[in-house]
């Protein structure tokens, strides 16, 4: 048997490439949607990929199933379980007319690649339809499974939020019976065995937890001793209040990815091809309708940048940011150097964002900002100055999570955060400039260039929130209002 993990920092997602050396058979398990990774991976140890099996519909990328099947005639393996409303429904689209090679599965069902045997788990909470798949290596002589893929049931650390049908997809009143079956689930996993190996979807920084860690797989002995939502899996109460406080806001995107990997994602093929932009192509670029993402750092964009320009967070917020900023349907052009243009194309057909019309250097964007007397600038605030600022009309916002702002926010601002600025628009705080706080500086930053192309007046709270409450602790000003 043949196991590898394919990581994707970015999403802080993992997919299974399992293969049956014996055969040459591979099955992948949650892939992303840019599938000639794995198809190389199963190149390179001689195996070819003939089978794709999901744990649940997610909400953070798109599926790369629908590719697979398209690609490589790989046969699906979906989940059967869970309520009318998340169903599949493309699995009789195939390009071309057709069905797709395809099996439902419910709980206890199993089915082979070669010689290894997957079987199903219905373990919902995090979603109703969601399974796991205990892994089974028959030409290996094992007569009990090794491990089992649990997608976003169990992390290392941690557990799936039960909440994001309600506070991503909108459908109201149904995350505490997510956490209620959550703990159902937790409670029958404790009854495997030690020694089982845990292969996780998603790692630290993903928002489909609130504190996933940072080691990429565990074992069920492991966790049942140090998983704290685990820990309370035996005290229902305590168990659903533990696991739906503190979940991180989830970004606007995760809606459209939900719908999308429900009812059929759009088939990629190849990659976007972007066009190269030449200075003067660059400046004549409208920002209003066309999403301009310049990746440089925020000291040379807050410098100088294209009026109406996106930039975004590094690691896992790069596309936590943009797809909250960007709309599905509208034209992308990246300033971005050669070397990171595809791994960046990549990221964003990841999450859908594929209209993807054109790309420049920061180079050449140098050029285009001398042809438009330097381009624009967002000013950054020290806490000392925002009290006048605020008496003279200035607004306050505050991006951090709604978690972070209950521990102290300075008075008189919203809290929005910076994943949900697009959702709820119209509760933005009246006041020209918006003055942006997070905790540091980042996130803000951020939001400061989504409201900018969105034509408000703002300003970055330069070192955010901890430099805030620094200058409250040193002289007590004004400046230091804060409420907690």
């Amino acid at each position: 048997m043949l196991l590898r993990m394919v990581y994707d920092d970015a999403l802080a997602q993992a997919a299974y490439v399992i293969g049956c050396q014996a055969t040459g058979e591979a099955i992948v398990f949650d892939p992303e949607r840019d599938v000639d990774r794995y198809m190389q991976i199963a190149t390179d140890h001689g195996l070819q990929i003939v089978a794709v099996a999901e744990t649940h519909i997610h909400a953070d990328f798109l599926s790369g199933g629908r590719e697979l099947a398209e690609r490589v005639g790989a046969a699906l393996f979906l989940s059967d379980e869970g309520d009318a409303d998340w169903k599949y429904g493309w699995l009789h689209d195939r390009h071309g007319g057709g069905t797709y090679d395809h099996r439902l599965l419910k709980d206890g069902d199993t089915f082979t690649v070669g010689h290894l045997e997957f079987r199903a788990v219905h373990t919902p909470g995090h979603t109703p339809e969601h399974l796991s798949y205990e892994v089974r290596d028959m030409g290996g002589g094992a007569d009990e499974p090794m491990g089992v893929v649990t997608g976003d049931f169990v992390f290392v650390g941690d557990l799936g939020r039960p909440d994001l049908l309600e506070t991503a997809a909108g459908i109201a009143n149904t995350k505490e019976a997510g956490a209620r079956a959550l703990g159902t689930s937790a409670r029958a996993f404790l009854d495997l065995p030690d020694h089982l190996q845990v292969w996780p979807a998603h790692g630290s920084g993903s928002a489909c937890g609130k504190a996933l860690g940072a080691v990429p797989q565990s074992t069920v002995g492991y966790e049942r001793r140090f998983n704290p939502a685990l820990r309370l899996a035996q005290d229902e109460t305590a168990f659903v209040d533990f696991i739906l406080t503190g979940q991180p806001d989830p970004p606007y995107y995760f809606a459209r990815m939900k719908q999308l990997n429900r009812d059929g994602v759009p088939v990629l093929g190849e990659l976007p091809q972007p066009a190269h932009l030449s200075a003067d192509q660059l400046a004549a670029i409208d920002t209003r309708t066309v999403a301009v993402v310049d990746t440089r750092p925020w000291a040379a964009f807050r410098a100088g940048h294209l009026a109406g320009s996106l930039k975004p967070l590094g690691g896992v917020g790069f596309l936590a940011s943009l797809g909250s900023f960007i709309q599905a349907d509208e034209d992308i052009v990246l300033i971005v150097e050669r070397d990171r243009l595809e791994e960046t194309v990549r990221q964003l057909v990841r999450i859908g964002l594929d209209r993807i019309i054109g790309w420049t250097s920061p180079s050449t964007l140098a050029v285009a900002l001398e042809s438009v007397g330097g381009g624009a600038t967002i000013d950054e605030v020290a806490p000392g100055d925002v009290p006048a600022m605020v008496d003279a009309g200035a607004a306050l916002l505050d991006v951090r999570t709604t978690s972070e702002c209950a521990e102290g926010m300075i008075d008189g601002a919203v809290n929005i955060p910076y994943t949900r600025l697009l959702a709820r628009f119209e509760e933005l705080p009246e006041g020209e400039p918006v003055i942006i706080n997070c905790k540091g500086g980042g996130r803000s930053a951020a939001a400061c260039t989504m409201l900018a192309r969105a034509g408000r007046s703002v300003a970055n709270l330069e070192g955010g929130f901890m430099a805030w409450t620094a200058a409250v602790e040193r002289d007590g000003s004004r400046a230091g209002q804060h409420t907690s």
